[in-house]
C-alpha cells in the first residue's frame, strides 16, 4: 500500500465589522501570524485614518506579538479567553461558513471566489443584524452619547 500525503493549501479572510452600522473591512492573507495582522492593522489605519477605532480580538498569538505596532487610530480590546460568542464577527463568520458548508470545490481558487461572492452578498443591513447584540449596542449607543 503506498500512502499518499495530500497538499494542504490555505487563505485566511481578516475582517472588522461594525454593530450598529453593519459596514465592514475584510482582507485577505496567505498566513494568520502577526506580519499578516500588522499589515490588516495598518490598511484598516489608513483607510478608517479620521476615527479612533476599537477593535475586539481574541488572544491568538498573532493578535498578542510584541513586535505589533498598533496604529494610533486603533485601540485593541481583548475578549475574555474561550468566548468567541462575545465577538460580532463570529456570527459574521458562521454566516458565511453556513452558505458554503455544502459547497464543494476543486482548486483554492474557487473556494476564494465562492468566498468573495458570500462576502458580497452580506448587506451592511444583514451584517447589522447578525452582530447586533443588545448589549454591544446598549454600550455603543453610551458611547457615541459621551463622545
Amino acid at each position: 500500500m503506498r500512502s499518499i500525503q495530500w497538499q494542504f493549501e490555505a487563505f485566511y479572510l481578516y475582517g472588522v465589522v461594525e454593530p450598529l452600522t453593519g459596514e465592514s473591512f475584510f482582507l485577505e492573507f496567505s498566513y494568520l501570524n502577526s506580519v499578516c495582522f500588522q499589515a490588516f492593522l495598518n490598511e484598516f489605519s489608513e483607510t478608517y485614518v479620521d476615527s479612533l477605532n476599537i477593535l475586539q480580538v481574541d488572544n491568538g498569538s498573532a493578535h498578542l506579538a510584541k513586535n505589533l505596532m498598533i496604529p494610533e487610530n486603533i485601540i485593541l480590546l481583548f475578549q475574555p479567553a474561550y468566548s468567541p460568542d462575545v465577538n460580532p464577527i463570529e456570527r459574521v463568520w458562521q454566516s458565511i461558513k453556513d452558505k458554503l458548508s455544502w459547497l464543494t470545490v476543486e482548486t483554492l481558487d474557487e473556494l476564494r471566489k465562492a468566498m468573495d461572492s458570500a462576502l458580497n452578498s452580506l448587506t451592511a443591513e444583514c451584517i447589522a443584524s447578525l452582530t447586533g447584540y443588545d448589549f454591544i449596542l446598549s454600550a455603543l449607543k453610551k458611547a457615541h452619547l459621551a463622545a
